[in-house]
């Protein structure tokens, strides 16, 4: 045998002898806990064959504390390139089978090297974690890593979609790297995310609590919006994470993706000129406008156990990728709180950082009163959407449903906010406030007046909420004035956003040049 057959001999054992990462024990390990291993995750993820991996020889420097004797190939990440539906992306896989996946030195040095080629070649960047923190062993190093993932987050925030797999622990400085990227999924059960682990919580504040109940997937995806989405499996995981990349552009320069649509843009359907009850307080259910409008009736939710009464998400209007942003009434009557304000401006950001135009449904009776919403900061949060909505420079269209009262009528997109285009449905109510509000107000003497003569209070007030109805609850005063550019019918409304979006397609609008602005915290 030549001397150049043996080494590569000695080059395929030693490929094979890495992508066993841990061991075939380790290995098994991960399997009887219900996990897959890095590769076979990586490999569900891309297309078949399109994987190039990168460092697979990556070896750690650590000495200490019997470390050396430790030594593992590519060191507990698997990074690398390849393709999902023929797009370019890159990617990292935490190994949990070697040494726990914990992060050292030259771990994040792998990380950061995809990471680095993804801003140079403009591609999504996907992380899978699985790991159990920082490698104690290499100290202020594995500090340093974590600081150099975050750095680079922070760089690529806005210019390619970031968007991380949580597919078991993650903890301590770890979890603020998933936390600065775009999108954030869990796994059921058996992933968690925290800063302090139950020990930690129960030695400083002795409160019991298990990591399930303190940072898992339920507590993040209902809670504390942590998490954008959860899945039972990972093979589902993996397959919303496709997904999710189907709606977006690899990176800022490029326009939001098109797909051919074979659904008619001048489709109607009959069921929305019936949807809005005849009573202004009953619900309805929002989802059924967003299906009986987009391409197909096709939605991507994006926090859909989240603060339930928004409603965010992508879906197509002839082909082309948008956001929706759509009050839902069938839950807290619509009302804007802190968490609904949170969650819709950072997906406003988001679809603006990326070329998505917004398309945006509102029935909305304005913010939750309390002193829990207050003390809270609901001023704060709903700024942040007001800001969100007036910085974003895509194409934007709103359409009115029903109710648009006070100040939340202005952060939902209306026409100050360099909306683009404003429609409103016949039974739009556009107001500084509800009938019974405003007669509350504006007839507090003649009220008073009639009780303390015996007058009948009830028909007075009733006479006065028509007149205050038919002044202001339509969208004509609106449209009156130009805030409203039509009002259409409901079954057209498919039809107006397609044609709307094409004639946005072309949209530029120029701003105040600044370094950044200060958004409300």
């Amino acid at each position: 045998m030549s001397v150049q057959v043996e080494k590569i001999k000695a080059l395929i054992e030693k490929r094979e002898k890495a992508r066993l990462g841990g061991g075939e024990k380790a290995i098994d390990k991960q399997h009887q806990r219900g996990k897959y291993t890095a590769r076979e995750r990586i490999d569900m993820l891309l297309d078949d064959g399109s994987f190039e991996e990168y460092d697979m020889f990556k070896l750690h420097r650590c000495t200490n504390f019997g470390m050396e004797k430790k030594q593992f190939l590519g060191d507990g990440v698997v990074v690398g390139s390849g393709t999902i539906d023929g797009r370019l992306v890159y990617v990292f896989a935490q190994d949990f089978t070697v040494n726990g996946g914990s992060l050292s030195e030259t771990m994040a040095q792998k990380i950061c090297k995809v990471m680095d080629m993804a801003m140079k070649m403009g591609a999504p960047c996907i992380g899978i974690n699985d790991s159990g923190g920082a490698r104690i062993q290499e100290g202020i190093n594995a500090l340093a890593g974590y600081a150099e993932i975050f750095q680079r987050n922070i760089e690529a925030s806005g210019v390619i979609p970031q968007i991380s797999g949580i597919f078991g622990p993650c903890a301590g400085g770890a979890v603020y790297s998933p936390a600065l990227t775009d999108f954030t999924l869990m796994m059921e059960n058996t992933s968690y995310m925290f800063l302090t682990g139950p020990a930690v919580v129960k030695s400083v504040t002795g409160e019991n609590v298990d990591a399930e109940h303190l940072g898992g997937a339920s507590v993040h995806s209902t809670k504390s919006g942590v998490t954008h989405f959860t899945a039972k499996t990972e093979e589902e995981a993996l397959a919303m994470i496709k997904q999710l990349l189907s709606y977006l552009p690899s990176n800022n320069m490029e326009e939001a993706p098109r797909v051919e649509c074979n659904d008619p843009i001048d489709r109607m359907d009959d069921i929305l000129n019936e949807i809005i009850p005849e009573n202004p307080n009953e619900a309805y259910d929002m989802y059924k406008v967003i299906s009986a409008i987009t391409d197909n009736g096709e939605f991507f939710e994006v926090q859909p156990k989240y603060a339930k009464n928004i409603i965010v998400g992508f879906a197509r209007f002839n082909g082309q990728s948008v956001g929706i942003v759509a009050n839902q009434p069938s839950s807290y009557a619509g009302v804007l709180d802190c968490n609904a304000s949170r969650k819709g401006a950072r997906f406003v950001r988001f679809c603006d950082a990326f070329n998505i135009p917004i398309v945006s449904l509102v029935d909305v009776p304005g913010f939750l009163p309390g002193t829990g919403q207050e003390y809270n900061a609901v001023i704060l949060h709903g700024a942040k959407l007001l800001y969100a909505y007036g910085e974003a420079s895509v194409p934007k269209i709103t359409v009115t449903l029903r109710k648009s009262y006070g100040g939340s009528h202005i952060v939902m997109g209306c026409k100050q906010l360099k909306t683009d285009l404003n429609f409103a449905w016949p039974s739009a109510e556009i107001a500084v406030m509800g009938a019974s509000g405003a007669v509350a107000v504006l007839q507090a003497k003649g009220i008073k007046q009639i009780k303390e003569e015996g007058g009948d209070v009830a028909a007075f007030i009733a006479e006065k909420e028509k007149e205050y109805s038919d002044l202001f609850q339509n969208p004509y005063q609106a449209a009156k004035y130009g805030y409203i550019d039509d009002v259409i019918e409901p079954r057209n409304t498919r039809f107006r956003i397609c044609r709307g979006l094409a004639q946005l397609a072309t949209k530029r609008e120029t701003r105040p040049s600044k370094k950044h602005g200060c958004m409300p915290t």
